[in-house]
């Protein structure tokens, strides 16, 4: 392959991948992530719209989507409210006992004036004692015209009610006062005071029913003169008047609060509003305007809240993945933005499946969604710790979308349901190594499932019975199984179409029957043993940086493989035969070496390993020197007395370098077995000079300039090498003490 070729394909591999660290393709897929939320969220939460008119029958039942008001019948219903309202009467502290005694005061001076002669004061009280008694109730009004407890209208009630029901003192009445003595009116005062504050205590509405009391209160009094009992007979009667009066105000004030406390009457979410086939009258038409039922009279507010709900929950997933970036090994791009949008479109599509069986009537039915069906895809596929997250996600979505009850917006079992499955998923296969395991995970989801459908049957007993309870705990233990057979299946096409190497997909290919292995071992026994002994140390080193090390395990037992085309030009297999390099050109001998990195690569496509097994074997070498073929060319072409023809990029390999921390890590652990196998008596010191050795010289040859270890990880690799090829060749490797002994 020429440079410009390399170049090429360099150019065009860059280009392919671009998009997967595009800015404006990650806004993109936010975007369509709202999306998805908001069409999954809004045929529960938006209300349908209808396209109807006035005097047409409609073609669709129509339910109310909410809980609508009920305008006509709440009139009506604060109209009955106010009906229900009698009449309210107030009572006025009137003091009619203080008016008795003022005219026996009156009366007391006016006896005694000699210079009023007895006519003249029979026509003083005739006309001053019913005035003063009008004059009581008037300086009770002025005295509380302006109190905020009166109305003008309670006034002028009172002043109809007062005079309609004026007592008139009999004739003879007034004629018999004159006669009273000083001694007479002082006995009396006190006695018709009582009287009338006794008799006004009562409310009283109509006065003439207080005064047929008097008669009795007077005849059992300590009066003993006839004359005296007669005259506070008719004062008191005089003196009491209605203390209890309608209040035309007040009346409306109380049916005005009760109108205001009555209740909003409401149409209940799920009523029909209108019947199929009824006639569209103005009272609906205007009753589904006014709630944006109407496709011409959309409400939007429900749309704008619904996309702030998508865009928060879209928004807080993202800010998670941003964050953890920053303190996990785990990088995302947008290829596995991709691929998390499809495991969450899946686990909301299989909600949807299991709500369209779902009823008011069998909410359990809802248990059977494959909800955890994310949480172990993502776990498996992309990180736990998200997985973590995209639960909660899903419990959120799972309590609205299999939401049955109307009247809220989400359903606290399903919600509770969904975080408890997805989290014993996570937790069985988040170090699943088998197939198998996946069936260990549908067990555990059976069981936490049927566990938190009966700990929530326990909790809220209300209509669960025998056999409903027996259903729902049925239902969660299929849902389990469902989720177990959708993963199994889901996982080989995410693993082919996105070319992710899953932990499970990773054990299958380090199973020794797999048939390049076989081919590996029958054909060339040495590379077989060399590419295990690296895969035990790249392992180790991978793990020790926080690298992927199964990865770096299974790359290592297919980077070789390619040598099984030529097995005996490579040295680990050329036991007990003779080098054929030396009897060859050592531009061949270049070729020939240099090839078995691409032919490897072309038989793992062959066999359709995943790309990063493939990468590995293609970028182990990167473009390191082959120092001993191209000296060996150099000596050759130096005793034919010939111009070499060739330059040192002439025996470099292809490349590409390292592209990933894994790849370049199988090189350093393939560089440091090689020459650790070619040492007869290797010491401790040996081994750490060859290592830093080796990892130097790549680290100089810019190696490791395209995948992103640093020195401090070079360092971390190093001493891990050191350690973990001390423990595989302990009995080879000689420690200073030994040497020193053996001297």
């Amino acid at each position: 392959m020429t440079s410009n070729e390399m170049q090429k394909g360099k150019t065009l591999q860059s280009r392919t991948a671009g998009w997967k660290h595009s800015v404006s393709v990650r806004y993109v897929l936010f975007a369509l992530l709202i999306i998805m939320f908001y069409a999954s969220l809004a045929p529960k939460l938006l209300p349908e719209t209808y396209d109807i008119a006035v005097g047409l029958p409609s073609d669709k039942e129509i339910l109310a989507p909410m809980d609508i008001p009920d305008t006509k019948a709440t009139l009506k219903a604060q109209e009955e409210a106010a009906e229900k309202v009698g009449q309210v009467y107030t009572i006025l502290p009137l003091r009619n006992e203080v008016l008795v005694g003022q005219m026996l005061d009156r009366i007391f001076r006016l006896n005694q004036d000699d210079q009023v002669s007895t006519e003249d004061k029979i026509k003083i009280y005739r006309e001053e004692l019913p005035q003063r008694a009008q004059d009581h109730i008037q300086n009770f009004i002025r005295n509380n015209r302006n109190s905020p407890n009166y109305s003008e209208k309670l006034f002028e009630e009172v002043n109809e009610q007062i005079s309609e029901q004026a007592y008139h003192i009999a004739e003879e009445t007034f004629i018999k006062i004159p006669r009273l003595t000083p001694e007479d009116i002082n006995e009396m005062k006190p006695v018709a005071a009582d009287i009338v504050a006794r008799l006004t205590t009562d409310q009283i509405v109509d006065a003439q029913t207080a005064r047929a009391k008097v008669a009795e209160q007077v005849s059992t009094s300590s009066l003993s003169k006839r004359v005296s009992r007669e005259v506070v007979q008719e004062l008191a009667r005089l003196a009491i008047t209605a203390n209890k009066f309608y209040d035309e105000e007040a009346t409306k004030a109380a049916k005005v609060e009760a109108r205001e406390k009555t209740p909003t009457v409401f149409i209940k979410q799920g009523d029909v509003l209108v019947q199929k086939g009824e006639k569209i009258t103005p009272e609906m038409y205007s009753l589904l305007e006014k709630n944006g039922l109407l496709k011409d009279e959309v409400n939007y507010w429900p749309q704008f809240g619904l996309i702030i709900l998508s865009s928060l929950l879209a928004l807080g997933l993202i800010m998670y993945i941003r964050q953890s970036e920053g303190v996990s090994r785990f990088k995302y791009n947008n290829s596995q933005f991709v691929m998390l949008l499809l495991i969450i479109l899946i686990t909301i599509l299989s909600m949807h499946v299991v709500n369209i069986v779902q009823n008011e009537q069998r909410p359990y039915i809802g248990y059977i969604a494959p909800v955890a069906v994310g949480a172990m895809l993502i776990t498996l596929l992309l990180d736990m710790s998200l997985a973590y997250i995209c639960s909660i996600l899903f419990s959120i979505l799972a309590s609205v979308i299999l939401n049955v009850h109307k009247g809220q917006i989400f359903d606290f079992q399903f919600g509770f349901f969904a975080v408890v499955i997805s989290f014993a998923a996570i937790f069985a296969i988040h170090r699943a190594s088998q197939r198998s395991t996946l069936l260990k995970a549908g067990i555990m989801i059976t069981l936490f499932g049927s566990l938190a459908v009966f700990t929530l049957i326990l909790v809220n007993n209300n209509g669960w019975t025998e056999s409903s309870t027996l259903y729902a705990i049925g239902f969660a233990v299929a849902g389990g199984l469902l989720t177990t057979i959708l993963v199994i299946g889901l996982m080989p096409f995410f693993e082919v179409t996105f070319g992710i190497l899953s932990a499970l997909k990773l054990v299958e290919l380090s199973n020794p029957n797999h048939p390049l292995l076989r081919k590996l071992l029958t054909e060339t026994p040495g590379t077989y043993h060399h590419s295990v002994m690296v895969g035990n140390l790249s392992e180790a080193a991978a793990e020790a940086i926080g690298a992927n090390g199964l990865l770096c395990r299974v790359g290592s037992y297919y980077h070789d493989i390619g040598k099984t085309k030529r097995p005996s030009y490579f040295i680990e297999n050329q036991n007990n035969m003779e080098n054929p390099h030396d009897f060859i050109d050592p531009k061949l001998s270049k070729s020939i070496i240099i090839a078995h990195a691409r032919d490897g690569v072309e038989m793992q496509k062959d066999y359709k390993l995943p790309k990063p097994i493939r990468d590995i074997a293609e970028q182990h070498h990167g473009t390191t020197f082959l120092h001993y073929f191209y000296h060996k060319a150099l000596k050759l072409a130096e005793e034919q007395g010939v111009e070499p023809d060739f330059t040192e990029e002439d025996f470099r390999y292809p490349g590409p370098k390292a592209q990933s921390k894994e790849a370049a890590i199988v090189g350093i652990a393939d560089s440091v077995e090689a020459a650790v196998r070619s040492l007869r008596k290797p010491t401790v010191e040996q081994v750490e000079t060859m290592i830093e050795k080796i990892i130097k010289s790549r680290l100089d040859d810019h190696q490791f300039n395209e995948c992103d270890l640093t020195m401090r990880e070079l360092d971390v690799i190093a001493q891990t090498l050191k350690e973990t090829v001390m423990g595989i060749f302990h009995s080879r490797i000689e420690y200073p003490e030994e040497i020193k002994k053996a001297n």
